[in-house]
């Protein structure tokens, strides 16, 4: 789950890191109210879940009140890969003398938290990782320790020489965290962290996700969640029990299992195509969950052939062939679908199948070559 850079500011500003001023606006008139409450310049800056919003003009400064307003105007309703700014974060604009990265996140190698810090910050740290690594310094922190001020410290110097840097850089190391674990996050960034022109030192950027398994323990984060910064589908996919990732592909993957979906993906891409979508039914037998799941698919335009791969052990073939022939006669079906059934039932499910469209499997291997050959793809 992800939150707004005004939400995650005021998470951090609560830990005691230092946030410029700032608050939140729906309209154009909030806008200018917020800003004439600041008083000075400041940064006009959408609010969505996506990163580049600078570079799609959604990040402006602002002189004065008539500029405020004409970012204001401009931003509010302008689509940024796909998603329509709602809101805006007035907050006072700083006079920048240095910029820096400083992030902490889940590294799978060591499976611990990673600190990253840099001193080419107020850029995608991808950018930085890919042009000019030797400007990236990280540091894998033990868990059962946490992070150390000395270990802090040495970052800090490995990016500035300059005392007051290295100060507040190591405290909001320390502070991020902390944030970190009391948050269950998987991310939390600030781009750029930045030194002032009078020596003081600021967050003036704020990035926090926070892992999904974790929600039900954070209540008051998972308050924050704006689903309108979600996928549509993923989102009436978790209400229905479902595990959903829309991907890019065309080939619509329906399974039992996220072990089996993940394999049956690999497949699709190791025999040439693409899959359209991470789809996982889960252990239950619910025909209704079939027929959300095929909904879900078909909304995706660019499928054009669907591939339920189900492996009944917990979850009962016939079942999952009663939901499959219920989606097919209750919605008008535009692409061919290949079913692979085998397990608990299996024999019964093929009995229901026979007579209807569908287009039988026996293996992984023959389902996974046929959805490609009827969707156009594939070796």
């Amino acid at each position: 789950m992800k939150v707004h850079e005004y939400q995650a500011k005021e998470i951090f500003a609560s830990h005691g890191l230092p946030v410029p001023k700032g608050e939140v606006a729906t309209t154009v008139d909030e806008a200018v109210a917020i800003a004439e409450k600041i008083g000075g310049p400041v940064m006009v800056k959408a609010q969505v879940h996506v990163g580049g919003r600078g570079k799609a003009g959604g990040v402006k400064y602002a002189e004065d009140i008539e500029a405020v307003r004409k970012h204001a105007s401009a931003i509010l309703g302008m689509d940024i890969k796909g998603l329509t700014v709602e809101k805006v974060l007035i907050t006072e604009a700083m006079d920048i003398d240095e910029e820096y990265y400083v992030g902490l996140l889940m590294d799978r190698a060591s499976k611990s938290p990673m600190f990253i810090v840099s001193a080419a910050g107020g850029i995608d740290i991808e950018e930085v990782a890919r042009t000019t690594p030797e400007k990236i310094h990280t540091l894998v922190i033990d868990p059962r320790y946490g992070a150390q001020a000395f270990q802090a410290r040495r970052l800090a110097y490995g990016v500035s020489s300059d005392p007051a840097v290295v100060k507040g850089m190591t405290k909001a190391l320390l502070t991020l965290y902390r944030i970190y674990v009391e948050s269950d996050a998987s991310l939390v960034e600030i781009n750029p962290f930045i030194k002032a022109k009078d020596g003081s030192v600021w967050a003036v950027d704020a990035k926090l996700n926070i892992d999904d398994n974790a929600l039900y323990r954070q209540p008051k984060i998972e308050a924050m969640r704006d689903l309108s910064e979600e996928d549509p589908s993923e989102v009436e996919a978790k209400e229905a029990g479902l595990s959903f990732v829309k991907l890019e592909g065309n080939v619509g993957c329906l399974v039992n299992g996220a072990g089996l979906a993940m394999a049956t993906m690999d497949l699709v891409k190791y025999f040439g195509g693409q899959p359209a979508n991470f789809l996982d039914i889960g252990g239950s037998s619910n025909p209704d969950k079939v027929v959300t799941a095929m909904k879900i698919i078909l909304r995706d335009e660019n499928v054009k052939a669907i591939l339920f791969n189900i492996f009944g052990g917990i979850t009962r073939c016939d079942d999952v062939a009663a939901g499959l022939i219920k989606a097919v006669e209750m919605l008008d079906v535009p692409v061919p679908i290949v079913a692979r059934l085998t397990g608990t039932n299996e024999e019964e499910a093929r009995e229901m199948l026979k007579g209807t469209k569908l287009h039988p499997a026996a293996t992984m291997d023959e389902a996974v070559q046929l959805a490609l050959e009827l969707a156009g793809e594939g070796k």
